[in-house]
C-alpha cells in the first residue's frame, strides 16, 4: 500500500521531469548562444563581424545588413538555412557558405543560430 507521501512524490515525478528539462534546454541554449557570440565575432572562425554590424562588436563591416531582431524575421531553419548556403535563397549573395565549404561545423552553425536569435 503507498502512502500518501509516496503516491504524492510519484505523481508529481513528470512534472520535475519536465521542469528540470525545460531548465536543461534552457540553459544549453545560453551556453550555445554564449559559443555562438564567441564564434560570430572570432575572426578566424565565423567572422560575422566582417561584414555585418553586430551589438557588442567591434569594428563592424557594412557588406551585409546589420543583424538585429532576427528571431522576429526568421525562424531557425531559416537561419540554419542561410549559414550553411545563403546562395540557395540568393545566388548572388557575397556570403560564404559555411556550412557547404565546411568552414563551420553544424554544431558551430547551431551555435551562431542560438546567438543570433538573442538579437
Amino acid at each position: 500500500m503507498r502512502t500518501a507521501l509516496a503516491l504524492g512524490l510519484s505523481l508529481a515525478m513528470p512534472s520535475l521531469v519536465a521542469s528540470s528539462f525545460v531548465m536543461s534546454a534552457a540553459a544549453q541554449a545560453q551556453s550555445g548562444a554564449a559559443e555562438g557570440q564567441k564564434l560570430a565575432f572570432d575572426r578566424g572562425k565565423g567572422n560575422c563581424l566582417t561584414c555585418h554590424e553586430i551589438k557588442g562588436g567591434d569594428l563592424p563591416g557594412s557588406i551585409g545588413p546589420k543583424l538585429e531582431n532576427l528571431k522576429g524575421r526568421y525562424d531557425r531553419a531559416e537561419l540554419t538555412a542561410i549559414l550553411n548556403d545563403e546562395t540557395v535563397r540568393n545566388p548572388l549573395t557575397v556570403m560564404p557558405p559555411f556550412g557547404r565549404n565546411r568552414i563551420l561545423t553544424e554544431q558551430e552553425i547551431s551555435a551562431i543560430v542560438d546567438f543570433l536569435q538573442t538579437l
